[in-house]
């Protein structure tokens, strides 16, 4: 075997299964650039990129015995990279999720605690619940469904759309339809519903 030989990526890789650091070198820098550019287009987010790639590299270490051809170092390290792409934007649509619930949660303390300091009596405060309550159900089926997914579900239009199987437009025509029923049958109650 000639000396330039010993150089070949077949070469490194038998190295790098043999645990030899210098060969795990090699193919960190053969690679780590793309899978950071790679990891970029999901996320958005150059420091979380570096981060997820340098994790794709370490499971590459860790399992480096498994990998039985040269090629599977790339699909391997893109494979890794996808799923803690994958994993952080699911995190983060979840914490987007409960930050908005919390919100909304906060939003209805807030309203509750403006009506006590009005001092409306608690048989007001009822009556107009149920008032709102029965004004809802009233409703079309439609576009009742779709005020309550809005209101008190907190979705947006497009879940519900997709939960619903309409369109969007369809979503935004129903809400605006009931929301002028529900402002025509509580006109008279109209100040309490602004607060």
């Amino acid at each position: 075997m000639e000396y330039k030989d010993l150089y070949t990526d077949e070469y490194h890789f038998n190295q790098f299964k043999e645990g030899n650091e210098l060969a795990f070198k090699y193919f960190f820098k053969l690679y780590y650039n793309k899978i950071v550019g790679f990891s970029i287009q999901f996320i958005r987010d150059k420091d979380k990129a570096n981060s997820i790639a340098q994790n794709a590299f370490i499971n590459l270490w860790e399992n480096r015995r498994k990998i039985l051809k040269i090629n599977g170092i790339q699909s391997f390290l893109y494979t890794s990279a996808k799923s803690e792409c994958l994993n952080l934007l699911r995190h983060k649509k979840v914490v987007q999720k409960y930050t908005s619930q919390q919100l909304h949660l906060k939003e209805i303390t807030i309203n509750r605690e403006i009506l006590n300091s009005l001092k409306f009596d608690s048989l007001t405060l009822k009556e107009l619940e149920e008032l709102i309550d029965r004004s809802i159900q009233e409703l079309p089926e439609q576009s009742r469904l779709v005020f309550i997914k809005k209101r008190f579900e907190n979705k947006k239009n497009k879940e519900i759309a997709i939960e619903m199987g309409i369109s969007e437009k369809a979503v935004e025509a129903n809400m605006t339809r009931a929301i002028k029923r529900l402002k025509l049958g509580l006109s008279h109650y109209s100040f309490l519903l602004l607060v």
